[in-house]
């Protein structure tokens, strides 16, 4: 059976292959799924959000389940909507981070997490065999408004944050919202704890105008210069649905988003112990600072909703990923950008040291990515063959081959949605983590050559 879900939710160019056809019928398939009851749906701020909104939604209520439209909104605010409601699930109309030509579907079960791969199967079964449920004309499902969630997702984070210690200190922050769906949201939270705002690209607009969703280096200089000018304490930037989190220190420095995610850890662990989930892509700074924490560390495969459900699995205190996705299992089973820059500020007012010192503190890696062409029929045993190329003492077989070596790493791993092979590579110095990446990807160009 072909495969629709990548690693978060079914992504495509608008109008192309992500068109109103597919939208509908997974509309029907995913209604079929949940056979009753209502489902929320929410979309970002693409250009195509409307046209897939709609087709998703007649196909959902062509099968009998009613629909709740919530607006715009950041994908944690839907996900926060279906989990304190009674909503059978939701829908996500976003691609995230991607370029504006990209739209997506995301599919919410009845907790707020994304749904399982299992159940993304099931709906693929539906999808491909056309086995829908279509509803009798007396039965079709209608649909209702429900404009309050983001005001009741503000007043959630706000009751998670210690509000008092961060009014205090009255910290200058510049906000990033990537013309994406934050716009709606993290600029209220930040005035609402009692910080002096200044937002970048806060007017929503599907085109990003202001710079590509992705919160980058490149994409993030005038963040940065803006920061220094200003003489803020800290610069937040949101990717176009607002479930990640990337900073800027008080110099204007990009912080990587492994040392962000170690930083965090290391203070939630200062209160309570507990198991860190974290994917075996992320850095082995998070590993140190877990460890010295008196925390325990526990990898999972790439992608947030597996993340997610291995912290409710192992019942875990924080987890998350290198790219600026953090998860805060006392507020919610999923990636949620607003909560990570309210727990960052936070962590500036209790520790009174500024982000650069505390990242300074940091144990220092290098990671260097690279990827090689492989047909998807071939990876499986491209990875096989890998795996006896290459002479390793300590091998993850977690999600693809994670070979270690002294104070060093290399993951080589299958991508889910594309017909390449990654390679991170990781090191203490910068040019023995390059290395290490073209190494073994001469290796898997040989081994990719030796399968086809």
């Amino acid at each position: 059976m072909n495969r629709l879900f990548g690693t978060n939710g079914v992504r495509g160019i608008a109008n192309s292959d992500m068109n109103v056809n597919l939208a509908l019928d997974l509309g029907r398939a995913i209604g079929t799924f949940f056979g009753e009851g209502e489902l929320a749906i929410a979309l970002d701020t693409r250009t195509s959000g409307d046209m897939l909104k709609n087709a998703v939604a007649a196909g959902v209520l062509s099968t009998g389940l009613s629909v709740s439209e919530l607006g715009i909104l950041p994908s944690p605010s839907l996900q926060y909507a279906v989990k304190k409601s009674a909503y059978k699930g939701g829908i996500i109309i976003t691609a995230s981070h991607n370029p504006p030509e990209f739209n997506g579907i995301k599919v919410i079960d009845s907790m707020g997490l994304e749904l399982a791969r299992k159940d993304e199967e099931k709906i693929e079964a539906h999808y491909f065999k056309r086995s829908f449920h279509t509803s009798d004309w007396r039965t079709i499902g209608g649909t209702r408004f429900d404009h309050r969630w983001a005001e009741k997702y503000v007043q959630g984070i706000i009751r998670k944050l210690d509000v008092k210690s961060i009014r205090k200190e009255g910290f200058k922050v510049v906000l990033d919202c990537a013309n994406g769906a934050g716009y709606l949201t993290s600029p209220d939270i930040l005035v609402r704890l009692g910080c002096e705002i200044t937002t970048l690209n806060d007017q929503p607009d599907g085109r990003f105008p202001g710079h590509p969703s992705e919160p980058t280096p490149e994409n993030l200089k005038d963040l940065a210069r803006a920061v220094k000018d200003s003489n803020a304490d800290i610069g937040v930037a949101h990717d176009g649905d607002a479930d990640r989190t990337i900073f800027v220190d008080e110099n204007g420095r990009f912080v990587d988003g492994d040392k962000s995610l170690a930083l965090v850890a290391m203070f939630i662990l200062g209160g309570k112990k507990g198991t860190v989930v974290t994917p075996v892509s992320s850095s082995s700074c998070v590993e140190d600072v877990v460890r010295k924490s008196g925390g325990q560390i526990l990898y999972s495969k790439v992608g947030a909703p597996i993340v997610a459900r291995t912290m409710l699995e192992k019942k875990a205190v924080f987890g998350g990923e290198g790219n600026g996705g953090m998860i805060f299992p006392e507020h919610q089973y999923c990636r949620d950008g607003a909560m990570t820059a309210g727990k960052m500020i936070e962590i500036l007012a209790k520790s009174g040291e500024s982000l650069s010192h505390l990242i300074s503190r940091l144990p220092e890696y290098h990671l260097h990515k690279m990827s090689v062409s492989c047909p998807d029929d071939r990876k499986e045993k491209a990875l096989a063959l890998m795996e006896k190329s290459v002479a390793s003492k300590k091998v993850d077989k977690t999600d693809g081959l994670k070979m270690y070596g002294e104070s060093e790493w290399v993951l080589v791993r299958p991508s889910g949605t594309e017909p390449i092979v990654r390679i991170y590579a990781e090191a203490k110095d910068k040019r023995r983590a390059q290395e290490l990446a073209e190494e073994n990807a001469r290796i898997l160009k040989d081994v990719v050559k030796k399968v086809s």
